[in-house]
């Protein structure tokens, strides 16, 4: 194998670039931006060019590395095409195959990036020693990855690990993101967890409850007045946890993993989501599931560079 690999993690913002001894240590890390112009046409390009700057610099050749490994925000097969990424306005195509051409045939793995994130956790973060795990990310939405044996389950149309769209509710009338109603990401992510607030302000206006202090209701809001003791922020976060060890336990009911990674914004509410989430695991949770760990994500928005470094090195 050859000394060095990249992992590359493509945002709708950034994307942030890793470069690695294959021997497992980050050598360094930076963020370019992400051109969505023109339907993303300057993307593969722009990290094409930041990975030859990056060489340059080190007076080191493409012969030098073992290869790209890509998380792109969007369904990938196991053959490296991307089946659309709106957010990057990519269609359907192969971006192992074409990385790897404009970058004179180098190995180049990709996969979704909440998979490749959770690949990076049970690597060097908080999955760490486990070979069979899924990662959950609670921030803006609700994602999560799923490792099997050491790799990335991508399922037929690499879809797998779309754990926000698991339907929890018969009830809603407003629709997700993805055009369905009732999605556990509809009251679990960090928007979601503020909608749920408000609807119970709404639906109780005779409740007395510190919430109301606030101008700007967040997820750390309410997580902070849980913490001190409001009764409906723990309400709030109590009905938030329960819909989370359900869904985690049908989760776990069919892939029986070692470990569940909890990351994302919201994973820095502590104990406080961790136990009301674990609480609720043990009740649905079946018995030979029943004793899963739970973890905190360790790698924060380095997740993704890693996990790709480690589909290369792989």
């Amino acid at each position: 194998m050859k000394k060095y690999a990249f992992g590359v993690d493509i945002g709708g913002t950034t994307i942030k670039i890793g470069f690695f001894a294959t021997e497992g240590e980050l050598i360094d890390t930076w963020e370019i931006p992400t051109r969505t112009a023109d339907n993303g046409k300057y993307i593969i390009g722009d990290i094409k060019q930041s990975i030859e700057d990056e060489l340059a610099k080190r007076n080191l050749s493409i012969d030098d590395i073992e290869g790209i490994g890509l998380g792109v925000p969007g369904p990938v097969t196991e053959d490296g095409t991307v089946l659309k990424c709106v957010n990057l306005g990519w269609g359907v195509i192969n971006i192992e195959e074409i990385l790897s051409d404009a970058m004179g045939k180098i190995k180049v793995r990709a996969g979704n990036d909440a998979n490749v994130a959770a690949l990076g956790e049970m690597w060097k973060g908080g999955g760490k020693g486990h070979k069979d795990l899924v990662l959950i990310t609670l921030g803006t939405g609700v994602g999560g990855g799923i490792i099997i044996n050491g790799k990335i389950l991508a399922g037929a149309n690499g879809a797998a690990g779309e754990i926000g769209h698991i339907p929890v509710s018969d009830d809603e009338t407003e629709p997700c993101g993805c055009g369905k109603k009732g999605c556990l990401e509809q009251y679990a992510s960090a928007n979601g967890i503020v909608r749920v607030a408000k609807r119970y302000l709404a639906a109780n206006p005779d409740c007395k409850t510190t919430l109301r202090d606030s101008d700007n209701i967040s997820s750390k809001v309410i997580f902070d007045k849980a913490k001190e003791g409001d009764s409906v922020a723990l309400t709030i976060v109590d009905e938030v946890g329960r819909l989370l060890g359900k869904s985690i336990a049908s989760i776990c009911c069919v892939l029986n993993p070692e470990a569940v990674v909890i990351g994302g914004g919201m994973s820095k509410a502590g104990e406080l989501l961790i136990n009301t989430i674990k609480e609720y695991y043990k009740k649905y949770a079946f018995h030979a599931s029943a004793n899963t760990e739970f973890c905190i994500a360790e790698l924060g928005n380095l997740a993704g560079i890693y996990g790709g470094a480690k589909m290369i090195i792989d």
